[in-house]
């Protein structure tokens, strides 16, 4: 799959708001394809804020490396995206409409 449709979307996400892996994944038309969505942010090229993509759950998705998500929180939190003491982001305020 070309990732480059993802990177486009990705791209346009202000600071601030967030976008689930579904939420991207339909509006580059590739219908249910979440997953594919995950493993494009895990190879994005540096210019991309793959920071801003989280889980339908409103949660930063588990890697092998608890660095990254101490590290996508980090940057939502600096952009004023705020947690709640479940460590989830209320999508329905942070959401990226397009």
């Amino acid at each position: 799959m070309d990732y480059k449709i993802i990177y486009e979307l990705v791209r346009q996400i202000p600071r601030g708001r967030v976008a689930t892996y579904g939420q991207i994944a339909r509006l580059a038309r590739w219908g249910r394809r979440a997953r594919h969505v995950g493993w494009a942010m895990h190879a994005c090229p540096d210019d991309v804020p793959w920071h801003r993509v989280i889980n339908s759950k409103g949660e930063i998705s588990r890697r092998a490396s608890s660095d990254h998500h101490e590290l996508q929180r980090l940057l939502l939190e600096a952009e004023g995206v705020r947690f709640d003491h479940r460590s989830r982001v209320d999508l329905e305020r942070f959401s990226w409409e397009r």
